[in-house]
């Protein structure tokens, strides 16, 4: 009874979602099924990488992540299957696992696509037919090809200054919380006991790490590491993207704001 999740930029106000369901309950009707998000914005790698990302410690060993996101960038003839600290991740070969994973995993194979229709019913169904042959006992490599050259794209990264470290917004929630590409590793390995500061636009500064949203009253901003690790900009019942100058994405404005939202940065100031 294997256990699936999904991820994906379908969004959900069609037929697809529960149509990707169907396929894989048709194939394995006992797998048990969960909706990570459907919503994520198309073509950005950096906020699908930190969803998945995040996912991944929190789920059973021997989860598979189904990453349905871009899935026709090019015409590469396979998908990917990839095993990473007891976890399996299928998504197309468009450089986001590299993304997601910011190292290389223990093994990745090619699911060919063969003569399959290029859309998202049937490459839900080579995933499911893959998911269903690992979940039966048959090794990776007779599931796929091994060996596999694979598209790979940099994870999106902090720049790092000896004062100092700038962090680009990678995702801004319902609550337009702003979450920024740091964790508290990379910040107190780079802080060393030092002071700091966040500044915003019109003078505003933050220069503590609270532990959560009450730490400060109401209206106020705060910074603090969320349950992903991240360092996330928030103000307590407030709209922290909107009021410091953040512009999240909404579905018309995802294409014309996306390189804008990509390289929005934070810097962190060290003394």
């Amino acid at each position: 009874m294997p256990l699936i999740t999904l991820t994906s930029d379908i969004g959900d106000n069609d037929y697809l979602v529960a149509a990707i369901k169907g396929q894989l309950w048709q194939m394995m009707p006992s797998c048990r099924l969960v909706d990570v998000s459907h919503r994520l914005t198309p073509f950005n790698y950096p906020q699908t990488s930190y969803v998945c990302r995040s996912t991944l410690q929190n789920f059973p060993e021997y989860t598979f992540h189904l990453v349905l996101v871009n899935l026709f960038e090019n015409n590469n003839p396979h998908l990917l299957l990839a095993y990473y600290q007891q976890q399996y991740i299928l998504c197309a070969d468009n450089g986001l696992l590299p993304m997601i994973l910011e190292e290389s995993p223990e093994m990745v194979i090619g699911l060919p696509i063969g003569k399959e229709k290029r859309d998202t019913i049937a490459v839900s169904r080579i995933f499911g037919r893959a998911i269903k042959a690992v979940n039966d006992g048959d090794p990776l490599q007779k599931v796929g090809v091994s060996d596999l050259q694979i598209v790979e794209k940099n994870p999106l990264q902090p720049m790092l200054g000896p004062d100092w470290i700038d962090g680009q917004v990678i995702f801004i929630d319902r609550f337009e919380n702003i979450v920024v590409n740091i964790t508290r590793a990379t910040f107190e390995r780079e802080r060393q006991g030092r002071k700091f500061s966040i500044a915003f636009k019109r003078g505003e500064v933050i220069d503590a790490i609270s532990e959560t949203y009450a730490d400060v009253p109401e209206g106020e901003k705060l910074a603090l590491f969320n349950a992903a690790g991240y360092l996330e900009i928030a103000i307590n019942k407030g709209n922290a993207a909107g009021l410091l100058g953040f512009v999240g994405y909404s579905e018309k404005e995802s294409m014309h704001l996306q390189n804008r939202l990509f390289y929005q940065t934070i810097r962190i100031f060290f003394n």
